[in-house]
C-alpha cells in the first residue's frame, strides 16, 4: 500500500513539471543542403565519408562563425568531425551527419547509476550539456529522453538560454518512469513502460542535465539480482530499440548506446542580441547587409521557436549554397537530358523555363501535366469538317440543354400552377368568388390575395418576420406592394368547420367595420391551409403591457378602463349590433392588440362562429383557452354570448389586479377567477389590486365598481351576467369620472341619438370626439 501511494505521489510531481510520453514519434530526417558539397574557397570539402557544407567548414575563416567550425581528426581512419561547440562536460563529440537544420552528433556519454543488494548507491554518472549563447539547441522533435531500468525515473532539466545579466531563460523539467518485476514481463522493440519508456524533451533546450533516481534502490523482489544499473540518455531519430533483458547486462547497453544512437541539435544563424534576449528574425536581418546571411536569389525563411534566427534556401528554379557567395545559379532545365521538362522547344529563362511546339505541331510542349506536340495533319477540308462536326456537336448540345431547361421550368410551372388550382378549389375560393360577385361591397372590403403576394411580402415566410406563433399557427408582418403593413396569419391545422361554413365567416368577417375589431383584408386559398390577411397592429397585445410592463411607458389605470370600453364596446357590436351576431370564443388579453395610441384592438377570429338571430347558442367541440373558458360551457359545449362575457370579465381581473388567467403553479389558487372571488367574498379586494395603480392614488371606489361588474360577469350561471351592452354602460360610467365634463355631456347627447337597441355607442363616438384635440389625448394617456 506504502509503495501504490509513493507511485501516485510520483506521478502527480511528473505532472506538474511536464508530459510524461511512452511514445516514440516516427521521425523523417531532413533534406541535405542542396549544395551540400560546396564550401569557401582553399577549404577542405571533406572530413572522411563526411561533406562539410558552408556556413560549417574545417579550419579557420571556413565558416560563418566559431560555433560551426569543425575539427578534423585524422587518427581516426577514417578521419572523423569533430564540433568546435564547447559541450560542457561533453566537450568532444563527433559529427555523424548535417543537414539543412540539424547536426546529428554521437553520444559519448549516457547517465547511469547502480545498485547494490541493499539498496546502496556503488556508482552514479549524470549527464550535463551546456551550449548557451550558441546558435545550436537540442531537438525537441528528433530527440527522445530514454530511461531503461526496473525501479527507476529519470528528470531532464534546463534552461533555454542566458540574459544580458547573466540570469537564465525559462527553467524546465520533464520526467520518465520505468518498471518491471521480472525479466519475463520485458518485451523487446517496445519502450512503454516496462522496463523502458520515453518522453519528448522541452522546447529550446540549450543546457541541462539528466538526473537518475529510483523508487526503492531497487531493493524489491529480485530487481537488484537481474538489474542492477539504471541508464538515461538522449536518442535522436528513433535510433534507440529496447533489447529486453538483453540491455540489462553489464556495459551492454553502454557500448550500444554510445556505438548506436546519436543525439541530435538544431541550428540557424543569426548573432545573439544580449539587449531584446533574442536572435533576429528574417526582416530584422534584412536591415543590416553586413551580417545578412542569405545570398544572391535565395529566400530568408523565420525559425519558428519565438527566439528568433532564421535558414536561407534557394529561390524556386535555383540551386547552389544560399549562405555562400555569389548566392544561387539557374538551373538549366533544358539541359536536363532524359529529365527535359519538354517534348520538342525548351527555352530557359532565369528560375524557370518555356516549352513551345514549332511549326506543323500544336500543344503547350509540356511532357508532365500538359499536351506535349502533336503533329498537324495537312488536309484543310478534313480539318474544316471537324471544326464544323465540333461546332454542330456543341450548338446542337447547347440547344437540347437549353430545351431541357425550358421544360423543365414550364413542367414545374404548370404543376405549381395545378396545386394552387386545387388548393384554391378545396379551400372555397369558387364558392367564395361566387359571394363577391352576388354582393360588390365584400369585393371593396376584402380581396382573395395570391401566394406569389404573400410570399413576396414577407420574404418568402422569413423566420425574421414572425410576430408571434401560437397553438394554431404562426403570425408573419409582411408589406404588400402598395406599401401597406399588413399581419399574415398561417394556420397549422385546416378549419374544422365545414368548408361553405367557413367561406360564409370570411365574407361575415370582412363586413366588420368597427374601430377597436382588427380589419380582415383578404384571404389566400392556393396553400394546403388559407391564409388571412389582417391590419397590422403595431404595440404588440395587451397581455405583453400589463405582465410584462414597460418601466418608462406603464399602463395607467385610465388607459385600463379605456382598454376595457373599447373591448366592451366591440363585443357588444359582434353580440347584437352586426348583421350577423358573432361569438368570439377566444377572448383573452393576448388576444387584444394596442394601436400607436394605446386604443385596443380584438383580434383571432381564428374559432369564433356567426349565428342566425333567432338562435341563442352554437353546439361546438370544447375549444378556448384554460382560465378564460366558460364553465358552464365546458360542462354543456353549448357557446352562448354571455360565455364571451365570462371571459371578458377574467380580462377585467387581469387589468384591475396585474395578475394572469393561470397563477403560478406554486400558489394555492391556480385559478385567478376563483382567487378573485374568494378575496371579493371576504371583502379583501384592495389586498390584490395592482401595486402599479395603488401608486397611482386611484379611487378605491372606482376598483370596487369595476370588481363588481367583473363578479358579476363570472357568475357560474349564464343567465345571471350582464350583456356585453350592460358592461359597456357600467364601464363607460367609470370611465366618465376622468374625462372633462363638458366633453362627456356632449358625447352622451351625440350617443342617445345613435343609439341602437336602446344602448348608446358613447364609447366610439366619445373616442371620434375626442381624438380631434391631441392635447386632450396626451393629458388622458399621460396623466400628471
Amino acid at each position: 500500500m506504502l509503495f501504490l501511494l509513493r507511485l501516485w505521489l510520483l506521478v502527480l510531481t511528473f505532472s506538474s513539471m511536464g508530459t510524461i510520453s511512452t511514445t516514440t514519434a516516427s521521425i523523417t530526417p531532413a533534406n541535405i543542403l542542396t549544395a551540400a558539397n560546396t564550401t569557401k574557397p582553399d577549404c577542405p570539402r571533406k572530413c572522411g565519408n563526411l561533406t562539410i557544407p558552408y556556413p560549417f567548414g574545417i579550419g579557420s575563416d571556413c565558416s560563418i562563425s566559431f560555433y560551426f567550425s569543425v575539427f578534423c581528426n585524422t587518427s581516426y581512419n577514417p578521419p572523423r568531425a569533430f564540433t568546435m561547440l564547447d559541450l560542457g562536460s561533453n566537450r568532444e563529440a563527433d559529427i555523424l551527419e548535417i543537414t539543412e537544420s540539424h547536426m546529428m552528433l554521437r553520444n559519448s556519454r549516457i547517465a547511469s547509476k547502480c545498485y547494490n543488494s541493499q539498496g546502496n548507491v556503488t556508482s552514479e554518472n549524470s549527464l550535463v550539456f551546456d551550449i548557451v549563447n550558441s546558435p545550436f539547441t537540442f531537438s525537441n522533435n528528433t530527440n527522445k529522453l530514454t530511461v531503461v531500468g526496473c525501479d527507476d525515473y529519470a528528470l531532464i532539466s534546463g534552461y533555454t538560454g542566458v540574459l544580458a545579466n547573466g540570469s537564465r531563460h525559462q527553467y524546465n523539467s520533464v520526467g520518465c518512469l520505468a518498471l518491471c518485476s521480472s525479466p519475463n514481463e520485458l518485451t523487446p522493440g517496445s519502450c512503454s513502460g516496462l522496463g523502458c519508456c520515453q518522453t519528448s524533451i522541452p522546447v529550446g533546450l540549450q543546457s541541462f542535465v539528466i538526473t537518475l533516481l529510483s523508487l526503492r534502490n531497487h531493493t524489491g523482489p529480485n530487481i537488484s539480482s537481474f538489474q542492477p544499473c539504471a541508464y538515461a540518455f538522449l536518442s535522436g531519430r528513433g535510433s534507440f530499440t529496447f533489447g529486453g533483458a538483453s540491455d540489462f547486462a553489464p556495459n551492454s547497453l553502454l557500448n550500444r548506446a554510445k556505438d548506436e544512437v546519436p543525439m541530435v541539435l538544431d541550428w540557424l544563424v543569426g548573432d545573439y542580441n544580449f539587449s531584446s534576449n533574442s536572435r533576429p528574425t528574417c526582416n530584422d536581418a534584412r536591415k543590416n547587409s553586413t551580417t545578412y546571411a542569405c545570398q544572391l536569389n535565395s529566400r530568408c525563411v523565420d525559425v519558428d521557436g519565438g527566439g528568433g534566427g532564421y535558414h536561407c534556401k534557394c529561390n524556386s528554379g535555383y540551386e547552389g549554397n544560399p549562405y555562400l557567395e555569389p548566392g544561387c545559379t539557374d538551373i538549366n532545365e533544358c539541359a536536363a537530358g532524359s529529365n527535359n521538362p519538354c517534348s520538342m522547344v525548351c527555352v530557359n529563362t532565369p528560375g524557370s523555363f518555356k516549352c513551345s511546339c514549332p511549326s506543323g505541331y500544336f500543344g503547350d510542349g509540356l511532357i508532365r501535366n500538359g499536351t506535349a506536340c502533336t503533329k498537324i495533319v495537312n488536309n484543310s477540308s478534313s480539318t474544316l469538317k471537324k471544326i464544323i462536326l465540333g461546332l454542330g456537336i456543341s450548338l446542337g448540345s447547347i440547344l437540347l440543354s437549353l430545351c431541357c431547361w425550358g421544360l423543365y421550368v414550364l413542367t414545374r410551372r404548370r404543376i405549381l400552377a395545378n396545386q394552387k388550382a386545387r388548393h384554391f378549389e378545396r379551400n372555397g375560393g369558387l364558392l367564395l368568388q361566387q359571394q363577391m360577385s352576388y354582393d360588390e361591397s365584400v369585393v371593396a372590403r376584402m380581396k382573395i390575395f395570391t401566394i406569389d403576394e404573400l410570399d413576396k411580402a414577407t420574404d418568402h415566410f422569413n423566420e425574421n418576420r414572425i410576430l408571434g406563433k401560437g397553438g394554431q399557427g404562426t403570425v408573419y408582418k409582411g408589406m404588400l406592394t402598395e406599401g401597406r403593413i399588413v399581419a399574415i396569419k398561417k394556420s397549422k391545422i385546416m378549419a374544422e368547420s365545414p368548408l361553405i361554413e367557413f367561406i360564409n365567416e370570411v365574407v361575415i368577417l370582412s363586413q366588420i367595420n368597427h374601430r377597436n375589431i382588427v380589419k380582415l383584408l383578404g384571404c389566400c386559398l392556393e396553400t394546403e391551409v388559407p391564409l388571412l390577411v389582417n391590419d397590422y397592429i403595431p404595440n404588440g397585445t395587451l397581455f405583453q403591457h400589463i405582465h410584462q410592463p414597460s418601466e418608462e411607458f406603464p399602463i395607467t389605470w385610465r388607459m385600463r378602463l379605456q382598454i376595457a370600453s373599447d373591448i366592451a364596446g366591440a363585443l357588444a357590436y359582434l353580440h347584437s349590433s352586426s348583421s350577423t351576431p358573432i361569438l368570439h370564443r377566444d377572448i383573452k388579453s393576448s388576444n387584444i392588440l394596442l394601436d400607436d395610441k394605446y386604443r385596443a384592438k380584438l383580434s383571432d377570429f381564428g374559432t369564433s362562429r356567426s349565428i342566425a338571430l333567432d338562435q341563442t347558442h352554437v353546439t361546438t367541440r370544447v375549444m378556448g383557452t384554460f382560465g378564460y373558458l366558460d364553465p358552464e360551457y365546458f360542462q354543456s359545449s353549448q357557446y352562448t354570448e354571455k360565455s364571451d362575457v365570462y371571459s371578458f370579465g377574467v380580462v377585467l381581473i387581469e387589468l384591475l389586479t396585474g395578475e394572469k388567467a393561470i397563477r403560478s403553479i406554486l400558489e394555492e389558487d391556480r385559478s385567478l377567477t376563483s382567487w378573485f372571488l374568494s378575496h371579493m367574498e371576504s371583502s379583501r379586494l384592495f389586498d390584490i389590486v395592482d401595486t402599479q395603480l395603488v401608486q397611482e392614488g386611484c379611487s378605491k371606489e372606482e376598483f370596487q365598481t369595476v370588481a363588481d361588474v367583473a363578479k358579476r360577469c363570472l357568475n357560474s350561471e349564464g343567465k345571471y351576467r350582464p350583456t356585453m351592452k350592460e358592461v359597456l354602460v357600467e364601464i363607460e360610467v367609470v370611465l366618465s369620472l376622468h374625462l372633462p365634463q363638458q366633453n362627456w355631456v356632449e358625447t352622451q347627447h351625440e350617443g342617445t341619438k345613435h343609439a341602437k337597441n336602446g344602448v348608446p355607442y358613447s364609447s366610439t363616438l366619445y373616442l371620434d370626439n375626442y381624438s380631434s384635440n391631441s392635447a386632450e389625448l396626451s393629458l388622458l394617456f399621460n396623466p400628471r
